[in-house]
């Protein structure tokens, strides 16, 4: 692994700039050398004092979003569908002023559940938008990585071959794919193998347990999803720790997530075993993998 990180909502809902410097400091206690913030408005915060609390912590910085109903770049409306572009390029220089590597997240379409199926044409306004987009993360060294979520989430990218055939579309080959247990654990007929379906195209991976809380604690196949990132060579890519309770995260989050009930009530403990179980099974998963290769 490059580099080990933590979802800001588990110390922060993100709310204010102390309550972001707070989470800064509290990853780099526990640790962490990655924080993944959401839904960053340049407006609301101070950027380069953040940009300097995370150097001097040695952090590195990641954003992820989705975009709102008015900003629906799967839209078949050119006006929704500029606006969400528009959008998406203010978010990338807000990603790149604040210091950080990479854009993820719900990139492509509406954050939320879906009344309709999507369209062919709905899909390629999309892989437009999301080109453009790329385009301006080029020139700000920003990497741009979609989140394939579950269809509750959208109705676009459920499943990891649904995102590879949309970075087909897109015509770039500096878009990538944002893996997530939870997500997958849904709708994937296997994680593992979707991994491994993945394969270079995954740079960014979030660690979820299928109820959002302790992980190890619930439904997650682990041991088989460790072992598809190794057998892809993940190991210099970027994995993050997310977990979400209503005891931290926003109200708008809590409700378009369903996050209804305090899945934890204490971050500290939650993040120095998140740190403990990622670094040990992912040395399981090589450990086991040399042994059966010289078996």
């Amino acid at each position: 692994m490059r580099r080990l990180g933590i979802h800001s909502f588990v110390w922060t809902g993100g709310q204010t700039q102390e309550g972001l410097e707070m989470a800064l400091d509290k990853s780099a206690e526990h640790g962490y050398r990655m924080i993944e913030f959401a839904y960053l408005r340049p407006e609301k915060f101070d950027l380069d004092r953040l940009a300097k609390r995370a150097k001097d912590l040695d952090i590195e910085i990641v954003v992820t979003m989705g975009l709102p109903a008015e900003a629906d770049v799967s839209s078949e409306d050119k006006a929704v569908v500029a606006k969400g572009t528009a959008m998406l390029s203010d978010a990338v220089k807000a990603v790149r002023d604040i210091g950080g590597i990479r854009l993820g997240g719900i990139l492509y379409s509406m954050h939320g559940k879906y009344d309709a199926m999507p369209t062919r044409a709905g899909w390629m306004n999309s892989a437009g938008a999301v080109a453009a987009t790329a385009e301006v993360a080029k020139d700000c060294g920003v990497e741009i990585v979609l989140e394939v979520v579950n269809r509750f989430e959208s109705n676009l990218l459920n499943t990891t071959a649904q995102g590879l055939r949309f970075i087909a579309d897109t015509g770039r080959d500096d878009v990538f794919l944002h893996l997530d247990t939870f997500h997958m654990n849904i709708e994937e007929a296997s994680p593992a193998d979707a991994i491994r379906l993945a394969g270079d195209k995954v740079t960014y991976f979030h660690f979820n347990e299928n109820y959002r809380g302790f992980l190890g604690t619930g439904t997650i196949d682990f041991p088989s999803i460790f072992a598809a990132l190794v057998d892809i060579g993940y190991d210099n890519r970027d994995v993050v720790f997310e977990s979400f309770s209503s005891a931290i995260v926003d109200e708008a989050l809590s409700r378009v997530c369903g996050i209804w009930r305090d899945t934890w009530d204490d971050n500290n403990p939650l993040a120095a075993h998140a740190r403990q179980f990622i670094e040990q099974r992912w040395a399981e998963a090589v450990r086991r993998r040399e042994v059966n290769a010289a078996a």
